[in-house]
């Protein structure tokens, strides 16, 4: 077997355009939006809305990795390397649900489905950046962002240094 299952296949990249969609989308809108602004609530309802639709594809995604047949391990020739891409995979769900989690923490604490959903008409807290959640949110973001771009790295020097068609594996076809 040469590929991944369609379906890991298909959730693989709609998640990957998920998770770039709410990393920037929260680095670049909600951070900069103060909120007084009335337009940040809409701004983190689809931000929510999105971390939301990743947890529940995230969940899905590792059912699925689990009870389908896997392409054989890709064999860099080094141990060290071998590990480092075995266990990336790992930190990402990891990462992905500490970052749900501390989101959900921020919600909660700040009372924001009230807020967002159901339109309470109270308004958001002055700020966030005090709560704990708020600071794992942030770290655990920028962690995640910096493991994205090495794991696009690696895959791009698989593909075209190596030459060992590993982005082929992700993607449609026979299996």
């Amino acid at each position: 077997m040469k590929r991944y299952h369609p379906l890991l296949v298909s959730l693989h990249w709609l998640l990957a355009g998920l998770i770039l969609f709410s990393l920037l989308y929260g680095s670049n809108f909600l951070e900069g939006m103060s909120n007084d602004d009335p337009e940040k609530i809409t701004v983190l309802k689809v931000h929510m809305l999105v971390g939301f639709v990743v947890l529940i594809l995230m969940l899905v995604r590792m059912v699925v990795r689990i009870r389908t047949k896997k392409p054989a391990e890709i064999d860099t020739g080094n141990a060290l390397i071998n590990k480092a891409g075995k266990y990336a995979h790992s930190i990402f769900y990891v990462l992905v649900f500490l970052i749900v989690a501390s989101g959900i923490g921020i919600s909660i604490l700040t009372g924001l489905p009230e807020i967002v959903f159901e339109g309470s008409g109270a308004a958001l807290p002055d700020t966030f950046n005090d709560l704990l959640s708020k600071k794992a949110h942030g770290l655990f973001t920028k962690i995640l962002f910096i493991l994205i771009i090495v794991h696009l790295l690696a895959a791009l020097y698989h593909q075209f240094i190596r030459k060992d068609r590993l982005l082929s594996r992700m993607w449609f076809g026979g299996r």
